[in-house]
């Protein structure tokens, strides 16, 4: 059974050369040293027979602690990424990045150590230009941005 994921990139500034994206960091020790490749579109798994849309604006609060803005989405269509499939929609909003509080998750930390830890699915958030993004972004979503600048020029 393939697991589904969606998400909201939101979005804000003009043109292509202006156009920034919010990204979420993913959190716990796997990603604590990690910058490139190890950021994502606030995303998370639902069920099938759960509508995208209203499982990307869920996850988007939990990762963020709070709702996405209002606004009209753009559907940005899916991707194959880590044996999932993530579906994904642009949002034209601004948010407060400085200001998230991601749910957690828990884990045995140390590996084999018999005890566990909790840590933050996201730990934190921030604007990128589209150069930058292109290079913190999971390779797997870097086509959302493709579809984004399309979705704005259009």
């Amino acid at each position: 059974m393939t697991r589904l994921s969606a998400g909201l990139l939101l979005h804000r500034g003009g043109g292509e050369d202006g156009l920034e994206v919010l990204l979420a960091h993913m959190g716990g020790p796997f990603w604590a040293k990690k910058d490139e490749r190890a950021w994502s579109v606030p995303k998370g798994e639902y069920a099938e027979g759960e509508a995208p849309l209203t499982a990307a604006y869920r996850e988007f609060a939990e990762e963020m602690g709070r709702p996405a803005p209002e606004g009209e989405v753009v559907d940005l269509g899916h991707v194959r990424q880590s044996g999932k499939v993530v579906t994904c929609f642009a949002l034209a909003a601004d948010f407060d990045a400085a200001d998230i509080s991601s749910n957690t998750f828990t884990l045995e930390w140390p590996p084999r150590s018999g005890r566990t830890a909790e840590f933050p699915e996201v730990d934190r958030a921030e604007w990128f230009g589209l150069e930058a993004a292109r290079v913190k972004l999971v390779k797997g979503q870097v086509p959302f941005l493709d579809r984004l600048v399309e979705a704005v020029r259009g």
